[in-house]
């Protein structure tokens, strides 16, 4: 087992309290001489196990939904099936989700972790909108992202904090899917009386 992936690993995760570093060495098998000279501080070490944590969820995320998701679907049914897919995801990786959450309050200590949460939401920003939308991701410009995507990402993030707090509870891709038409039913009969009244000739 290497140093970075005992910050993921079920003997530790289990604690309440913070992996000591004698913790960390005991679930790897080095010693601790190792952490300083690789990382510099066990704070360092968990940043660079989360960081490369993330990358790697992220990669197997982007892998299953390629291959899975039916580009000629109807929108309402890829937007379930996305939301299915990525909800499914959140059992096989929940130490790393409990993690991340930890991780955002030590992002405010560390510049490093910051910009790499802060440069994985662009790019996820990106990514969720050729997802959903069913785009080349060379397509989705930068309006598109900051609106769409971050919309999309707030989504997910709200998800995977339900999802954790309240499991049996928290809404599946159906649920989702079942909201957004909801939530389209009440707004399309605002929209069209406001585009009638600007365009009243039309």
């Amino acid at each position: 087992m290497s140093i970075l992936s005992t910050r993921f690993s079920p003997s530790l995760e289990r604690s309440s309290d913070p992996a000591t570093a004698r913790d960390i060495v005991a679930a790897s098998g080095t010693n601790l001489a190792s952490i300083g000279y690789h990382f510099g501080s066990k704070e360092a070490l968990l940043n660079a196990a989360m960081i490369e944590a993330i990358d790697e969820w992220g990669e197997e995320l982007e892998q299953v939904l390629a291959n899975d998701i039916d580009t000629d679907a109807d929108p309402m049914e890829r937007f379930e099936s996305i939301w299915t897919r990525v909800i499914d995801s959140f059992a096989a990786h929940r130490p790393l989700w409990v993690a991340s959450f930890e991780g955002f309050l030590s992002a405010q200590r560390s510049p490093e972790l910051r910009e790499h949460f802060a440069a994985g939401h662009e790019e996820a920003r990106f990514g969720l909108v050729a997802l959903f939308q069913n785009l080349e991701e060379s397509a989705v410009d930068e309006r598109l992202a900051r609106t769409v995507g971050s919309f999309y990402l707030a989504l997910m993030s709200g998800l995977i904090v339900q999802w954790l707090v309240d499991r049996e509870r928290s809404p599946s891709g159906r649920d989702m899917a079942e909201a957004l038409r909801t939530i389209l039913a009440s707004v399309r009969p605002a929209e069209k009386a406001r585009n009638e009244r600007e365009s009243p000739g039309r």
